[in-house]
C-alpha cells in the first residue's frame, strides 16, 4: 500500500486528495477543495493577480503541511495552464517548490491528452462498475476550460476548449443577474467552442454522459433539492435532461444574493455558477441532439483521482 498526495490547481479552485493505493484501488484519507481563483483576470492582463497568487500559495502551503502530517510518500501537483503561460508564472512555480520542499514537487501543466486520460480514468471507474452503457462522454467543466473526452475503457478522443465558468463570467456575464444580451454573447462563444470540439470528438452514439467538477456538482445539488452540499448524494446521481435544464436555468437567472442563500452553494461559486450552468445546459442540449440522451450522470471523482492513481 502506498499513501499519495494529489493536487489539482485549476482556474477557480485548488483541491487535495490524500489517498491510500493498494492494487489499483483508491481509498480516500482526505479530500478537500478551496476556492482561490488563481485565474482571476489572467484572460485580460496575462498575469496572475498578486492577491490570487497569495491566496493560492497560502493554500498550497497548507496542503503540503497536511501531506507531511499524514505521511504521504509521494505527491503530484497538476496545475492550470495559467501557471505556465502567465507573465509572472516563475513566481508561482518557485512558491510551489518552496511549499512542498522535501517532496520534489513543482506544478505540472500536463498535455491535453494526458489531462483527458487522467480525467477519464478518475471519472469512469464507478460509472463502469455501475454498469452504465458505453461509450462514455466525460465532460470536465472547469474555471478556464472544459474538456470533452470520449471512450469506453480507454480514451478514444479528447478536446479541451476555452469555455469555463470564470472565463465566461469575466468575458460576458457581468450583470447581476446577467442580461439577455450577455447570455447571447456567451452562448455564441460556447457554441463555437463545441463546434471546435466536435472536429475531434464524435458526440454521436454516446451511451452515458458524465459531468465533473464544481459547476456540475453544484447544479446537481440544486436539481436534487439538497439543503446542504452532500457529495455522497451527488456522486453517481442520474438526472433527467429536464431536471438539469431546470436547475441550470434557475441558477443562471438568479441574482448573486439569491444564489448565496442556497445551503449547498460554496461562497466562491456564487458569482460564476451562472456561467457554469449556461455551459453545462448547452453541452447537455447538444448531446440530446447528437445522441438522444435522456439522462446525465454526475461524478465526484475526476482528474484528482486520476492524478492519485498515476503516482502509483
Amino acid at each position: 500500500m502506498t499513501r499519495v498526495g494529489a493536487i489539482d490547481c485549476g482556474t477557480n479552485s485548488i483541491r487535495l486528495l490524500i489517498a491510500d493505493i493498494d492494487g489499483g484501488r483508491l481509498t480516500d484519507v482526505v479530500r478537500r477543495m478551496e476556492i482561490v481563483r488563481l485565474g482571476q483576470g489572467v484572460d485580460v492582463t496575462g498575469a496572475i493577480a498578486p492577491e490570487a497568487m497569495e491566496r493560492t500559495l497560502r493554500q498550497a502551503a497548507e496542503y503540503a503541511a497536511q501531506c507531511r502530517e499524514l505521511g504521504a510518500e509521494r505527491v503530484r501537483f497538476v496545475a492550470t495552464s495559467a501557471s505556465r503561460d502567465a507573465s509572472n508564472a516563475s513566481e508561482f512555480v518557485a512558491g510551489i517548490r518552496s511549499a512542498f520542499d522535501g517532496f520534489d514537487v513543482e506544478p505540472e501543466v500536463v498535455s491535453g491528452d494526458e489531462e483527458a486520460a487522467l480525467s477519464f480514468t478518475g471519472a469512469t471507474g464507478d460509472v463502469i462498475a455501475a454498469g452504465a452503457r458505453p461509450p462514455y462522454l466525460v465532460v470536465d467543466l472547469g474555471g478556464g476550460s472544459t474538456e470533452l473526452v470520449r471512450g469506453d475503457r480507454t480514451v478514444e478522443a479528447a478536446r479541451s476548449v476555452d469555455i469555463g465558468c470564470v472565463r465566461m463570467t469575466e468575458r460576458h456575464l457581468r450583470s447581476d443577474p446577467p442580461t439577455d444580451t450577455e447570455i447571447a454573447g456567451a452562448l455564441s462563444d460556447i457554441h463555437a467552442a463545441l463546434d471546435l470540439a466536435e472536429q475531434t470528438v464524435d458526440l454521436s452514439g454516446i451511451g452515458t454522459l458524465v459531468g465533473l467538477a464544481g459547476s456540475v456538482t453544484t447544479i446537481t445539488a440544486h436539481a436534487l433539492g439538497l439543503p446542504a452540499y452532500d457529495s455522497s448524494a451527488i456522486h453517481g446521481a442520474r438526472l433527467s435532461v429536464e431536471a438539469v435544464h431546470g436547475a441550470c436555468d434557475d441558477l443562471l437567472h438568479r441574482t448573486r444574493a439569491e444564489r448565496a442563500e442556497l445551503g449547498f452553494m460554496h461562497p466562491g461559486r456564487v458569482d460564476v455558477i451562472g456561467a457554469g450552468a449556461l455551459v453545462w445546459r448547452t453541452v447537455v442540449e447538444r448531446l440530446v441532439d447528437r445522441s438522444g440522451i435522456t439522462e446525465v450522470v454526475a461524478s465526484e471523482k475526476d482528474i484528482l483521482d486520476g492524478i492519485a492513481l498515476s503516482i502509483a
